[in-house]
Order: C-alpha cells, then structure tokens, then sequence
C-alpha cells in the first residue's frame, strides 16, 4: 500500500511540477560555425603570442634578434673574413674545412683581427652581437 502511494504521488509531482523545456544548443553552434566560415582559419600571425610574436615581427621587418636564419656567407680570406658573433671577448670555433671531412677542427677565436683556421686557412673574426633582450 506504501508503494502505490509512493507511485501516486510522485506521477502528479511530474504532471503539476514540469520544468520549462530546454531549447536545443543549435542555433549556437550554427552562429558559432557561421563566425568561423566568414573569418576563416586564423593565420599564425594572429594566434601567435609572447616570444613567438615578436620573433615573427622582427623576421617581417627583416631583422634576425635571435640568430635563427643561415649565416651570411663569406669568402673566408683574410679581406673578407667569415665573421662570428659574440657577447664576450673570445669564443671557441669549430671549421669543417673539407665539405666531406667528418672531423671538425676546434680553436679559440679572440677579438681584434682575423684569425686562421689551423687546418685549412680560412679567416674569422670575433664581432660584437648584443643579446636582444
């Protein structure tokens, strides 16, 4: 008898006391996804942040703030030597002086004038870089 009460009451309970239906989330997505056809794909310029972003920056502006591109290539002779930069006054140098060599020659490379490799005879010299940040 408990239970047929229980069964009755809870049945007008869901009759009398209906919650307001939920509208289905659709047309948000479909808005949503309209934004994105008409914007597009961001680019990595605009989603780019921080370091990131600064660094795309200067590349656009043709600077390299932290060394990333290849080297400027260089003669290698004493006029035109191959230049190395650094923050201090004396850096180590490593000179594959063949293409094919698989051994590299490593020597201490000191600011002032152009310095020849051991091995094979070209020329470094020790410039100045600052650190971009």
């Amino acid at each position: 008898m408990a239970g047929r009460l229980l069964l009755r009451s809870a049945f007008r309970a869901t009759r009398t006391c209906r919650a307001a239906p939920v509208p289905p989330s659709f047309p948000a997505f479909v808005s949503h996804f309209k934004t994105f056809m008409l914007t597009g794909i961001p680019t990595d310029e605009e989603q780019a942040t921080g370091l990131e972003k600064i660094i795309m920056k200067a590349m656009k502006e043709g600077s390299d703030p932290y060394n990333m591109m290849k080297p400027k290539e260089y003669a290698g002779s004493k006029t035109d030597p191959h230049l190395v930069p650094s923050i201090t006054n004396k850096r180590i140098v490593g000179c594959v002086c063949e293409e094919d060599n698989t051994a590299v020659v490593w020597f201490w490379l000191h600011e002032g004038e152009a310095q020849r490799c051991p091995s094979c005879g070209s020329h470094y010299k020790l410039v100045a870089h600052e650190l971009p940040h």
